[in-house]
């Protein structure tokens, strides 16, 4: 048996999306891993509520898997949590802020068992053979941190999602100094946020946008309406302090919104002057002048708060003339139609909608160029693996990385399931795991896979027509029918002859059978689907999905 030591990275999610972070350590036989994260469902996912990685690989290493180390607490790192703690009963760690969001998400799961374990920067746990140092960086969330894991081969060193902010919001400034001596120590491998990897220069400070509130906040003598991300709590802070300022009360919409500014308030992340918060339901108790309501609904969601109020279909909120709305947030890749079309059925409420970048009410919350490549230097080093961030991403911050001298074969470009394996003799990509993304619908976990989501393709497409024949197998005749059902397809009072017309064809088609006493179920439908599908196809150039359902008695 070899005694070489060996150490293999593996992303589980990720990488080449936005998204269900997810990335497993694995040294000898102790499996750490670090975040588990969801995805919010793209168009062609029709019905499905949420995406989370496929854990096929930590299931056949259950044993292995010694814990959870989360870097903060946004969705696409810890949403996944309440999916994967079913099957592992690991411990998690995690800073108070990240805990306090992730017990919320547990206990709407009914999972009350879960071991939390709360960290601090600077904080050292021992795992096996493993050293799992955090230290504090900035992001758009409080509690933010990187993580540094000391193996006998090197440090593996995650930056997390960051920014490199001079003047954050809680005066909580990113651990420059730690981070430093780490790269003077050694770093054999760093996993740094590629989000922003094709913008230029440095992403602006989050304080910049308290001071446009704080202007616009001064001109506006309408309500105020800001959406933005539910776990902003610097960007939420800042709304709070500046309504305060104002002489505003401020009513918080959306479940999640509502959750996380509980939990920041009960934890000290945030200050809310008594008597400001008011009930969402007698904000018209108040003069205009007076509120400013902060809702979900940044995305352009159909479901949130924003879009009910955009399309007058919100119980407490009209939009009305003099309303000023403001969207602290840019569009994830993918919702830019949903955030259009919001913005447009507010300005036809008569609000005016403030959401250009260029006015100062959001800045991103991940380092721009050059603040990665000033990360690259303090760190410097010896591999560096590009995550979180769209497959054009991963490849610009790989060319920072060449840019600044690291050689080509140090880098490397990953796919999610890609195993990247650290030994004496060097690195080398040396295989793949079971990847891919698991769909939950409902409280289904799984279940929902391509053939589901065909059937809903062509039902969204065509509708569906559902065929009712009673047979008397004895007697060899049709007792009742065909009655046929048709929803989505055509509109039936305006296409009576139609309809007619596809029952004649049914009924041939079971007349026959029963004439050559072909009375098979299977039979009977697969004809029925093939004659009446080409019928319908010439008659009108669909294809609705055939439903055929045959009784007997």
């Amino acid at each position: 048996m070899s005694d070489l030591k060996t150490l293999q990275i593996i992303p589980l999610g990720g990488l080449g999306e936005i998204g269900k972070n997810m990335t497993a350590i694995k040294y000898q036989d102790t499996i750490v891993l670090i975040d588990a994260g969801l995805m919010f469902p793209e168009d062609e996912l029709l019905g499905i509520d949420v995406v989370i990685p496929d854990t096929a690989y930590l299931m056949d290493n259950r044993d292995r898997l010694k814990a959870i180390l989360l870097t903060h607490g946004h969705e696409d790192h810890v949403g996944a949590l309440p999916y994967v703690l079913r099957d592992f009963k690991v411990p998690v760690y995690g800073s108070r802020l990240t805990l306090g969001i992730v017990e919320g998400k547990l206990k709407e799961h009914n999972l009350t068992d879960a071991e939390l374990n709360i960290v601090r920067p600077r904080d050292v746990i021992r795992i096996d053979e493993l050293q799992v140092e955090f230290f504090r960086v900035s992001h758009s969330i409080p509690d933010a941190m990187g993580i540094a894991i000391h193996t006998p081969l090197g440090v593996v060193l995650h930056t997390g999602d960051i920014k490199l902010d001079q003047t954050p919001v809680d005066r909580q400034v990113m651990d420059y100094r730690r981070m430093a001596e780490l790269g003077e120590e050694g770093v054999l491998v760093m996993f740094s946020d590629s989000t922003n990897a094709e913008r230029p220069g440095f992403t602006p400070s989050e304080s910049i946008v308290g001071h446009t509130f704080e202007e616009l906040f001064g001109r506006c003598e309408g309500r105020i309406i800001v959406t933005t991300f539910a776990s902003n709590v610097h960007r939420i802070q800042q709304v709070i302090d500046n309504a305060s300022r104002y002489g505003r009360y401020v009513a918080v919409v959306g479940r999640s919104m509502v959750n996380n500014v509980k939990v920041a308030a009960e934890l000290g992340y945030m200050h809310v002057p008594e008597g400001l918060l008011i009930e969402m339901e007698d904000i018209n108790r108040y003069p205009d002048n007076e509120v400013v309501v902060v809702t979900t609904g940044s995305q352009g969601e159909p479901m949130s708060a924003l879009t009910r109020m955009a399309t007058a279909d919100h119980r407490w909120v009209s939009i009305q003339k003099g309303d000023t709305v403001i969207i602290s947030a840019t569009p994830i890749p993918g919702n830019e139609k949903l955030v259009s079309r919001t913005i447009d059925l507010l300005c036809r409420q008569g609000a005016e909608v403030i959401y250009d970048r260029s006015m100062g009410v959001h800045v991103s919350g991940h380092a721009s160029q050059e603040e990665l490549k000033l990360l690259l230097n303090l760190v410097g080093p010896r591999y560096f693996i590009p995550v979180h961030g769209e497959y054009r991403h991963l490849i610009k911050h790989a060319h920072i990385a060449t840019s600044l001298g690291m050689p080509a074969e140090n880098v490397f470009v990953l796919e999610n399931g890609q195993i990247v394996e650290f030994t004496d003799q060097g690195a080398a990509v040396v295989g793949k795991v079971n990847s891919g993304k698991v769909l939950i619908d409902g409280l289904g976990v799984g279940d929902v896979g391509n053939i589901v989501l065909r059937d809903r393709r062509q039902l969204s497409q065509d509708g569906i027509m559902i065929v009712v024949v009673t047979i008397d197998r004895e007697k060899g005749e049709v007792v009742s029918g065909p009655d046929i059902v048709s929803r989505g397809f055509v509109y039936v009072r305006e296409s009576e002859d139609l309809m007619e017309d596809a029952r004649v064809r049914v009924r041939e088609v079971f007349d026959r059978c029963i004439q050559r006493n072909t009375i098979e179920w299977a039979t009977m439908k697969n004809q029925v689907r093939d004659k009446l599908g080409r019928y319908l196809y010439e008659q009108t150039g669909r294809r609705p999905m055939i439903l055929p359902i045959i009784m007997e008695i």
